[in-house]
């Protein structure tokens, strides 16, 4: 951020408080962008995880969670910031409730924590998982997007955020099964163009679960010669 972007923000956040991420009141301090005693209440991943997916595994043993032990993935690897129990409130609001301010939060944990990982995969850009253009215009962006040109600020690595466009619009994923979300998002993303030269990507979106929703973005861009395909996440699930 430069001085002209840093004295707009300052003189923002004086009339309109940023909201913490954890409790969603302003920020105390000021100038932070989460508040003190909030922070030691979010998880980070850590311990055993899935040598795929990056989700926590409760057997120290298991090399794989049950998903990925169980159907293969079009991504290479992934990993995520967050256990998402600890942040679901939090990206929920920073979803459906406008609260696109946590993303700045988000953005530099994701940076701080991973962005080794992130720049040792020498990716060609970030591609933020697409929303349909309904989505768009009742929430006013799109938080993948938004999640990815934070997490750009900090590591210098473009975003593409037009380069794939979700031109299904498909029902909530949340109560249907692996193979109902495999079906229903088949055929939902598309490039925007052809002339696609890229050969390591990293996707980025705000939750992994089944990792469907990867997996047909990831498709859309092995088709064309994309040889190297990662996601980021800010929060996932725990697996066995």
């Amino acid at each position: 951020m430069n001085v002209k972007e840093k004295t707009a923000d300052n003189l923002i956040s004086l009339i309109f408080p940023r909201r913490c991420p954890v409790c969603d009141r302003p920020v105390n301090p000021y100038g932070e962008l989460i508040c003190r005693e909030c922070s030691p209440r979010v998880k980070y991943v850590s311990g055993p995880v899935c040598y795929k997916c990056g989700k926590p595994l409760s057997d120290e043993t298991a090399e794989y969670c049950q998903d990925c032990a169980s159907r293969r993935h079009i991504y290479k690897r992934g990993a995520a910031l967050f256990e998402y129990r600890s942040v679901s409130d939090s990206i929920f609001r920073f979803k459906y409730s406008g609260r696109r301010e946590y993303s700045a939060w988000y953005g530099r944990e994701m940076a701080a924590k991973m962005g080794h990982s992130i720049l040792g995969l020498r990716p060609d850009a970030l591609i933020p998982v697409p929303i349909h253009a309904s989505k768009m215009r009742s929430r006013g962006y799109n938080q993948a997007s938004v999640l990815a040109h934070e997490i750009s600020k900090h590591l210098g690595i473009r975003v593409y955020d037009d380069i794939i466009c979700r031109h299904v619009k498909t029902a909530p994923l949340k109560d249907l099964t692996p193979e109902e979300r495999n079906n229903i998002l088949r055929g939902a993303f598309k490039l925007a163009h052809d002339d696609v030269k890229l050969k390591t990507i990293v996707i980025i979106d705000d939750i992994y679960t089944t990792g469907a929703t990867i997996d047909a973005v990831a498709s859309v861009f092995e088709r064309v010669g994309v040889s190297n395909i990662y996601f980021v996440t800010l929060a996932i699930g725990k697996g066995i």
